[in-house]
């Protein structure tokens, strides 16, 4: 994988999550440890942690995009260590601060969900473990050719249901494929991923982000507020047991929605067949 947009990236950086601004309204967030397969650690953790606060601090955002450097996305946890205690456990018992890493490192998957705008996954390369889960995490996943995924766990002695792969799993490809995958930990490439409904769509490696990218321009096309409550609704949609409950959601979201400026200017766009003027209003 090359660095083919993103003007102000520097590819000497020593950050391990690196974000650029590939358009004005579009962020590219990169894990960066390619020398490994951008595994995670402390301070790749953390990098997401803060790629999500400055994403959140720029309101003109629409969509953001989520990739690995080099030849893949993320290889999963990093086996060599984590690399240091979570603050506040630095005199715990061993129990306690693999507590504390393990809840740091499973809060990433809510940081994402929580973020306004879509995030989509250009997976290239290995997506294994813990980068399988930011797959999962994403709200549209495209894969390069390359890509490979894996319920890595399960294969190092744990347990498959870890960093949120239990919940989401399952809800995107159907219980039953999703069962199979966390019982084997069988690597599984991207033309199976596109058949199960875990990826939408498998393009060249060279051409991901461009497709990453096209995708972007098609969710842009939509109102910010509209985008926004449709993130947020369909994954709370997930979480509720009845129809009803998720009907009175939905109602409540859509007149919410109807009583906006950009609703307004969305249908005159379109009976007056011309691109619509958004201000998030």
């Amino acid at each position: 994988m090359s660095w083919p947009i993103g003007s102000d990236h520097k590819e000497s950086t020593d950050e391990a999550v690196v974000v650029t601004y590939p358009q004005d309204d579009v962020a590219l967030i990169t894990l960066n440890r390619p020398a490994k397969l951008n595994p995670m650690n402390q301070a790749l953790i953390d990098g997401i942690y803060r790629a999500c606060d400055e994403i959140d601090a720029r309101p003109q955002l629409r969509v953001a995009i989520l990739t690995g450097a080099g030849r893949g996305f993320c290889a999963g946890s990093d086996l060599t260590g984590f690399g240091g205690d979570v603050p506040g456990t630095e005199d715990a018992g061993d129990v306690q601060k693999y507590m504390g890493i393990q809840q740091k490192i499973t809060g990433v998957v809510p940081r994402i969900q929580r973020l306004k705008i879509p995030v989509i996954a250009a997976v290239n390369g290995p997506a294994a473990g813990g980068g399988f889960a930011l797959v999962l995490a994403c709200d549209v996943r495209i894969a390069a050719r390359s890509a490979r995924f894996n319920v890595a766990f399960i294969r190092i002695g744990l347990s498959a249901c870890d960093i949120g792969t239990s919940w989401l799993l399952p809800r995107i490809v159907g219980a039953g494929r999703a069962h199979e995958l966390m019982l084997t930990g069988r690597i599984f490439d991207a033309a199976e991923a596109e058949r199960i409904g875990l990826v939408t769509e498998v393009v060249p490696d060279d051409t991901l982000l461009d497709a990453a990218l096209a995708k972007a321009d098609e969710i842009r096309a939509n109102s910010p507020w509209a985008v926004f409550q449709t993130k947020e609704v369909m994954w709370s949609a997930l979480e509720i047991p009845g129809r009803q409950a998720a009907a009175d959601l939905e109602n409540r979201t859509q007149v919410l929605a109807g009583l906006t400026a950009d609703a307004t200017e969305a249908m005159r766009a379109f009976l007056e067949k011309r691109p619509p003027d958004f201000k998030n209003a």
